[in-house]
């Protein structure tokens, strides 16, 4: 697809591509997973977001701009130095938190509110954590995971594993589940009463 084509970038998208390019961050989110959450994010207005995986802040440009004035969104990422990063672009938003944390023991000891939205773009909540993520997540929220058709820089055997995990999500009567040939292969989850 052509992504000239895409007129409604985050005002910081390019800033942070171009810092992205700078530090040569090798896993930024692909583009139109970006708009996609984007749309998603505004179908939920008053919303607790979470994204797990904060990376340079790629997709979050974008679920930043999905955010109306009375929602929040909590990043995760256990990087110093991607943390610092995203604190520049995002640090004076009141509505965003960024924190740097091992996923695993974030979601482990997480004792607040459910999510409307949960993008997991790491191991934990997407590869590890599962039912754990999957729990915090409220009556008509949405999961979202990315990656899921086969990529260059998959360690050998993590095939099996994003299989495996598929098979898994597909069996979850809790949930809703739509798979997505496009981009870099999406799933989507609505949690159901």
């Amino acid at each position: 697809m052509d992504q000239s084509n895409i007129l409604d970038k985050p005002k910081v998208y390019n800033e942070i591509l171009a810092k992205s390019n700078e530090i040569g961050f090798t896993m930024p989110s692909d583009i139109y997973i970006g708009t996609f959450l984007k749309t998603l994010v505004a179908s939920k207005p008053q919303s607790r977001i979470l994204e797990l995986g904060t990376g340079v802040g790629l997709a979050l440009a974008w679920m930043v701009d999905g955010l109306d004035q009375h929602s929040t969104l909590v990043s995760i990422d256990n990087d110093p130095e991607l943390i610092k990063i995203a604190n520049t672009f995002f640090g004076q938003d009141e509505r965003v938190e960024l924190i740097c944390a091992d996923g695993t023991t974030w979601i482990k000891n997480y004792q607040g509110q459910q999510f409307d939205l949960v993008f997991a773009d790491a191991w934990p909540g997407k590869y590890s954590e599962i039912d754990e993520i999957l729990d915090l997540i409220k009556i008509g929220g949405f999961y979202v995971i990315d990656d899921m058709r086969p990529q260059s820089n998959w360690p050998e055997g993590h095939q099996e594993k994003a299989t495996q995990l598929i098979a898994y999500l597909e069996n979850r009567k809790d949930f809703s589940l739509t798979k997505m040939d496009w981009s870099t292969g999406i799933i989507l989850m609505t949690k159901k009463d």
